[in-house]
């Protein structure tokens, strides 16, 4: 019986034994190449040796900028993004290009935590503005990101960021970035100045727990589009949509409360847009003919395309209910380019044909 132990033993310690040192060899790679990053990094003294480095220049995105806490003297910030991990870094130069000052400890470079490849694509927006009233000028970042991955792989989306000037540097509030982003106010710079140096937020839009709350914060209620509907798995609600200024932008979001007041589900239908422009309709109706209400939610927002330059977009959204509640459509949406002259009836005819459905009976 003892040999017999002492043979499995045998068999098993190999096993065991290698796990420990395969983990630490890819510890020690992955220690490597953060060191050989961190060595191109540091090893920039001059914007003419980016892209030696390893770097790639956004094309278009260098500034020009007065800093004084450097001495109020001119500089270039150039932002770069590096070509093997896709980060983003900041390069503060001189009249002769040397390298002042560089950064890179930026949200956007932590979108995915503890890697250090990221998803950064492009940098969309570049502000300067004294925003926490120390009279120094401070940055603000919109970067595009798209994951490769995921639930949500090749769906863009945007990162907001502020860099504070300090004495001859610059520092992120994390907790400030935390929320720019956790609460979708980094549709744009002015958007994050409003957040940032003025104290309005949006914050409330997503933690109210009722609709007095949202009402006591300045909430205001589309009332042609705000009705009562049975929901089969959760109950007899208020469809709630409106709207809250904040800056130039009106937020859309649409809620549905129940008897009590409570709010029991939330929907933000604008995605990535900036502005509600109008409300075209809200629906609840049985869209995949489950025998339960759906929502589709028909509207028009404006986006900045460019500098100072906007449009405006039609935009469906559908969420169709389940057993815990509702799942937001992806397929149907991927499937047709909703277009300026569509109705909400086209729509939901439209929607029922996809699944299968041509009428409602």
């Amino acid at each position: 019986m003892i040999k017999r132990c002492l043979f499995w033993l045998c068999l098993l310690l190999p096993a065991v034994w290698v796990m420990p040192v395969k983990a630490e060899k890819e510890d020690q790679d992955l220690l490597r190449i953060y060191e050989e990053y961190r060595e191109r990094f540091e090893a920039v003294r001059s914007i003419w040796e980016l892209d030696s480095c390893g770097y790639e220049v956004l094309s278009g995105q260098s500034f020009p900028v007065k800093l004084e806490s450097f001495g109020g003297e001119e500089m270039t910030l150039v932002p770069a993004i590096e070509r093997t991990f896709h980060r983003l870094v900041l390069f503060f130069a001189d009249s002769k290009g040397n390298v002042l000052y560089k950064y890179d400890q930026l949200e956007t470079n932590n979108c995915i935590p503890g890697q250090l490849e990221q998803p950064v694509e492009s940098l969309l927006s570049v502000a300067f503005a004294d925003v926490n009233h120390d009279q120094k000028t401070d940055i603000i970042l919109i970067t595009r990101c798209v994951n490769t991955s995921g639930d949500y792989a090749g769906i863009p989306y945007k990162v907001g960021d502020v860099l504070f000037q300090g004495d001859k540097s610059f520092y992120r509030d994390w907790r400030i970035s935390d929320k720019i982003n956790r609460f979708s106010m980094n549709k744009s710079a002015n958007y994050v100045i409003s957040f940032v140096r003025d104290g309005e937020s949006v914050e409330f839009l997503y933690t109210a727990k009722t609709l007095d709350e949202l009402l006591e914060h300045g909430f205001q209620i589309a009332e042609d589009q705000h009705y009562t509907r049975d929901f089969e798995k959760l109950g007899r609600l208020q469809v709630v949509p409106g709207t809250v200024k904040i800056s130039a932008y009106n937020i859309f979001m649409i809620y549905l409360v129940n008897g009590q007041g409570d709010i029991v589900w939330s929907f933000q239908p604008m995605g990535d847009y900036d502005s509600l422009y109008s409300l075209r309709g809200i629906q609840g109706r049985d869209l995949d003919g489950d025998g339960m209400k759906d929502l589709v939610v028909l509207a028009r927002y404006s986006i900045e395309i460019r500098d100072g330059e906007s449009q405006i977009e039609n935009r469906c959204a559908i969420y169709y209910q389940r057993t815990g509640g509702f799942d937001i459509d992806t397929e149907f949406e991927t499937y047709y380019q909703c277009k300026e002259e569509d109705t909400m009836e086209e729509l939901i005819k439209k929607i029922r044909e996809y699944w299968g459905w041509q009428a409602e009976e």
